[in-house]
């Protein structure tokens, strides 16, 4: 499949394998993968107006303003190798947020190509976030179940002891949850309406996973809803 002109938005939890499948998307397609989240952690590591008023969100996992998301993501779609096309992940969370990247896009003369969500259990949410931990000295990453350290607890990079970050904390995490779902719900009645969602079980292996998002972006979505 070529990347050519190729724009997907994958939405889901926290959790839910948005950024492992972004990654192995942009392979395949040959576009590249913005994640908002890690545009966030990048912001709030260089101490920007825009990542400090992001961290004072993200800490207490809230969603972060609009106004900040949207100027970042603007940023990021008007660089060079967002041209052809690109992968988004984390963004839009709202209808409102969608409303805000279809007016963007209607200025870059561009248009969004498939949605596709990521459909994971909340109790499987919890366990993947909670389990999560990472080397504050090189900054690897670990899960306890699915891919832990030699040594519980010792980085195997470079033997630094492994933190769990406070917003993968098990209270932080079902926050997290509980507003992403609440302000989210009606995004997906948004997309529905529009005919370009697309539904893949999250909780597969994830070269299944990968393979059933190329599946359905190949095939057509459901008809858009109209109104009544």
């Amino acid at each position: 499949m070529s990347g050519q002109g190729s724009r997907l938005l994958l939405i889901g939890a926290p959790g839910a394998g948005k950024g492992t499948q972004a990654a192995l998307l942009s392979k395949t397609l040959g576009v590249p993968h913005i994640s908002t989240g890690d545009m966030f952690r990048a912001a709030k590591a260089m101490g920007s107006p825009m990542g400090v008023m992001a961290r004072k969100y993200m800490e207490r996992g809230a969603l972060v303003p609009d106004k900040v998301t949207i100027g970042i993501v603007e940023e990021r779609l008007q660089q060079p190798d967002a041209s052809d096309g690109w992968i988004l992940d984390g963004f839009p969370r709202t209808p409102g947020q969608a409303r805000a990247l279809d007016e963007l896009l209607a200025r870059l003369g561009q248009s969004l190509d498939a949605v596709v969500k990521l459909t994971v259990p909340r109790d499987e949410l919890i366990r993947r976030l909670t389990g999560r931990r990472v080397c504050p000295q090189c900054g690897a990453n670990y899960h306890l179940d699915s891919a832990p350290p030699a040594h519980a607890g010792i980085c195997n990079r470079c033997g630094h002891q492994l933190e769990q970050r406070e917003d993968d904390s098990e209270q932080t995490v079902m926050h997290r949850l509980d507003v992403y779902h609440e302000s989210t719900r009606p995004l997906i009645a948004f997309y529905e309406k529009k005919g370009v969602l697309h539904r893949v079980d999250g909780t597969l292996p994830v070269g299944k996973v990968n393979t059933a998002i190329v599946a359905a972006l190949r095939a057509p979505a459901a008809a858009p809803v109209k109104a009544s």
